[in-house]
Parts: structure tokens; C-alpha cells; sequence
């Protein structure tokens, strides 16, 4: 099984890694097995080493070209990146009862909420950019739906979320926890404190995933 086949069945397995472990029988049994960091730990690196396959089956797979190369479109994902990881390190250091990913040990002050206040769902917006950043840096078929379905993804798994919570929290609690978040808004930079420590952070991981691209996805990601 090769080009089409092996991109398939890593979506299939992709699509399948998130939806089987958040199932309400699956996920409470693992968390009372591995705790919560552990589980959330063990499922991050399999959802990467999925990830990782994922893409370098849509580099394999037959190219079909939808969008226009634009020498333009490279230089998207390199700008965009530094505020993709910049917000999976700052969603990643504080607790978050809004969302996910959310590992911090302060409690979550509403009056304070950091970087809820740009986007109450970090790691959703995150890969919303990603994706749409390495969309339009590709632009054949496969990369087309590769990227398409993780932005769908990203946007649907905000709204399910939200909706989520305002039940599960109930209306008022929600919007007490929630009054100075927003769904994404630039605005919220404002209450942003200086992190020198999540800057140092975030550039080390932005120089790693530069110069980890070619070896690990065979494609070098300068212009």
C-alpha cells in the first residue's frame, strides 16, 4: 500500500487517536490509570508521532496541485509559526477550565485570565494557524485536505467546547469564569504580563521545529 493508501489510513488512524481516548468510558479509565499529566502526556507524544506520519504520508502522496505556488505563500507558516508555539507554551503553563491542554498549577483567575484573554481555547486556535499557515504554503491536493480538515477541526472543536462547558458549568459559572476571555481577539494582548521565561521557551522550540523540519518531514521550511 502506497501514495493514496498510506496518506488514508494515516488520517484514518489520526482522526480515530482523537476521537476513541475522549470518549466519556475510554478517557476517565486512562486517567485513573496514568493521572491526569500522565495521561495528557502520553497522549501528546503519540498524538505527535501520529502527526508526524500523517504528514509525511501527504508529502508522498501523488501531487495534485489546487492552489497557486506562490513563492509568496513559503514565508506564511515561518511568520506565523513563533505565534503558533508562543500560544501552545502560554495555553500549556496556565490552568485553563474553559478548554484544554491547560497544565498549570495557579488556579485560574478570572480577573487574570493571561492568555485566555487573546483566546480562551489556545491550543484550538494554534493549530487553526498552523494549518491554515501550511495550506496555503502547499497547496496540492493532499496537503489541501491535510490542512483543511485540522482548520475544520480547530473551529469546531471551539464551538463543541464552549457549548460543552456552558452545560457542564452551568450559564452563570461560565460566564464568570469566562467575562474577560473571548473566542480570539487581539484586544487581550493588552493583559498580557512579560514572560521571559515562556519568550525563552517559545524561541527554543521555534529554532528545534526549524531545524528539525528536514530530517523529520523531508522538506526544508525557508523560502
Amino acid at each position: 500500500m502506497g501514495g493514496w493508501g498510506v496518506f488514508v489510513a494515516a488520517l484514518a488512524v489520526f482522526l480515530a487517536s482523537h476521537v476513541i481516548p475522549v470518549r466519556p468510558p475510554v478517557r476517565p479509565w486512562l486517567v485513573a490509570r496514568m493521572g491526569v499529566r500522565g495521561y495528557y502526556a502520553g497522549y501528546s507524544l503519540l498524538s505527535i508521532a501520529i502527526l508526524v506520519w500523517l504528514i509525511v504520508a501527504a508529502g508522498r502522496a501523488p501531487y495534485v496541485q489546487v492552489l497557486p505556488a506562490w513563492p509568496v505563500w513559503r514565508w506564511v507558516p515561518l511568520l506565523a509559526m513563533p505565534l503558533v508555539v508562543a500560544l501552545v507554551v502560554a495555553g500549556a503553563a496556565r490552568v485553563n477550565p474553559l478548554s484544554f491542554g491547560g497544565m498549570g498549577r495557579r488556579p485560574f483567575d478570572p480577573d487574570d485570565p493571561g492568555v485566555l484573554a487573546v483566546t480562551r481555547h489556545p491550543m484550538l486556535i494554534a493549530l487553526l494557524l498552523w494549518s491554515l499557515a501550511h495550506l496555503l504554503a502547499n497547496g496540492d491536493l493532499a496537503h489541501v485536505i491535510l490542512f483543511g480538515l485540522f482548520a475544520i477541526f480547530a473551529v469546531l472543536g471551539v464551538a463543541l467546547i464552549d457549548r460543552r462547558k456552558r452545560r457542564t458549568l452551568g450559564q452563570e459559572a461560565w460566564q464568570a469564569l469566562a467575562r474577560n476571555t473571548a473566542w480570539f481577539s487581539l484586544r487581550g494582548l493588552a493583559a498580557l504580563r512579560p514572560n521571559i521565561a515562556g519568550i525563552l521557551v517559545t524561541l527554543a522550540i521555534y529554532v528545534a521545529l526549524l531545524a528539525l523540519h528536514p530530517p523529520v518531514i523531508g522538506v526544508s521550511p525557508l523560502p
